[in-house]
């Protein structure tokens, strides 16, 4: 019988994700080393549970779009600013987010050897633990188009205050990421952070 091979791809780089008092959810990803070299892009929610992507290019709009779930893809320009103060540019979408300290959660990832935490393997293990601890949150999981997906945590920080504005209307103030946007298996942590990781993207392979 023929094996099926995959392929794995590694995306490195930080995800920010926060709520609003308007009900607008807001998941920011800045990656500075992927197969598609380095770009900045976000996931958005709506109160009424529309699911937005906004992405630099085609080719970015594609292979997220393949991975997770939206009911609408902007491609547009999109830029990310600064370190503990994010300043995120697009036609779409403004937001000025303050980072905050290490949370204790921070500290106990950066405790773990960056070669074992950032394995798929260790993904498998954590996964269970990442269930009890942060409610909705995964490090393992099935994604869109056969493919699976390994989320590698290497750092934690709190966003401290978030302001901006979705197709020119405000966002209001900071709030918690409640409801889960549910744009895939896992949820962003439901307290604003800043997630330095390891996304590793498992895509089925032919038989051969």
């Amino acid at each position: 019988m023929r094996s099926r091979r995959t392929t794995r791809q590694r995306f490195e780089g930080r995800i920010a994700g926060v709520g609003s008092s308007s009900g607008v959810r807001v998941v920011v990803g800045r990656w500075g080393r992927s197969p598609l070299g380095a770009f900045a892009d976000a996931m958005i929610a709506t109160p009424e549970g529309r699911r937005i992507l906004l992405a630099p290019s085609r080719e970015v709009a594609d292979f997220v779009a393949a991975t997770y779930s939206f009911d609408e893809v902007r491609i547009e320009p999109f830029e990310v600013t600064g370190q503990d103060a994010w300043q995120v540019r697009s036609p779409s979408l403004t937001l000025a987010l303050a980072v905050g300290r290490r949370t204790w959660l921070g500290w106990l990832l950066r405790a773990v050897p960056r070669r074992l935490a950032t394995s798929p393997t260790w993904c498998t293990v954590t996964d269970p633990v990442a269930r009890v601890v942060m409610r909705g949150v995964r490090t393992r999981g099935s994604a869109g188009n056969g493919r699976r997906e390994f989320y590698a945590a290497t750092d934690h920080r709190a966003v401290l205050s978030a302001s901006g504005t979705l197709d020119g209307a405000p966002l209001g103030a900071l709030a918690p990421v409640s409801p889960e946007p549910g744009f895939g298996f896992s949820s962003t942590p439901a307290r604003p952070s800043v997630t330095t990781l390891v996304t590793t993207v498992e895509l089925p392979g032919r038989r051969g």
